[in-house]
């Protein structure tokens, strides 16, 4: 490793915050929460669910991520002063990809949940859902020019893109690519790995836990009628 070759941090969990300033602990938590969605959520999603309607959701994410790249990259307005603490004057500030990732997400997981796409029926059980990442989205804004990261400016941007390309996807998965799930689930990518649409089944949660639970009673009347055959 040469001397005339400086080091750079990997940002995407390198937070930093004031030292001895709670507030802005818990802000670099949230600051993160981008983080855990992808991590824990989609990936998880993947791997345990298979649902067509996350991994859209989760493809919709990345495109709007690539985009907030092009822009920064053709727009260059530079971070806030702070900048020089965080050692992060090397990268762009308009618009705040945070902002935009968690206000993609709110915006398409609110019209997934207006629409009954995931099992939440009732009113209160919709409000409640949407409670948390409408929070997390406002308070992910919050951080981000609290900590020194963003001018006001850069996260309204963020939140302005990322609401507008979460409506269009949601659109465009739910208008134009809809039709097309039956053909995927049928595919041979669809049949290796499991791939299913379950958004016409009006409360998934329930058919699961109740199919779940017949097939468990059925396993054991089987064992039951083949033990007293034996």
């Amino acid at each position: 490793m040469g001397a005339d070759h400086p080091l750079k941090a990997v940002t995407l969990t390198h937070v930093r915050y004031q030292r001895g300033d709670q507030l802005g602990h818990f802000l670099a938590w949230v600051s993160l929460v981008p983080v855990f969605i992808s991590l824990g959520g989609f990936v998880s999603h993947f791997i345990f669910r298979r649902e067509l309607q996350g991994m859209f959701f989760g493809l919709g994410l990345v495109i709007s991520q690539f985009i907030n790249e092009l822009i920064k990259k053709s727009v260059q307005q530079d971070r806030p002063e702070t900048c020089v603490l965080l050692e992060m004057c090397d990268s762009h500030g308009w618009p705040s990809s945070h902002s935009q990732y968690m206000f993609f997400f709110t915006v398409y997981f609110t019209l997934l949940t207006c629409k009954g796409i995931g099992g939440i029926w009732k009113v209160r059980a919709k409000w409640a859902a949407l409670f948390l990442p409408w929070s997390l989205a406002v308070l992910t804004m919050y951080s981000r020019v609290y900590l020194g990261y963003h001018t006001v400016a850069q996260v309204f941007a963020g939140a302005a893109l990322g609401a507008f390309l979460g409506g269009v996807w949601f659109w465009v998965v739910n208008s134009l690519l809809f039709c097309y799930f039956p053909l995927i689930e049928e595919s041979s990518f669809g049949r290796f790995f499991y791939v299913k649409d379950t958004s016409h089944i009006p409360d998934v949660l329930k058919f699961e836990y109740d199919n779940a639970r017949a097939a468990k009673t059925g396993m054991a009347a089987r064992k039951a009628m083949a033990s007293k055959s034996n």
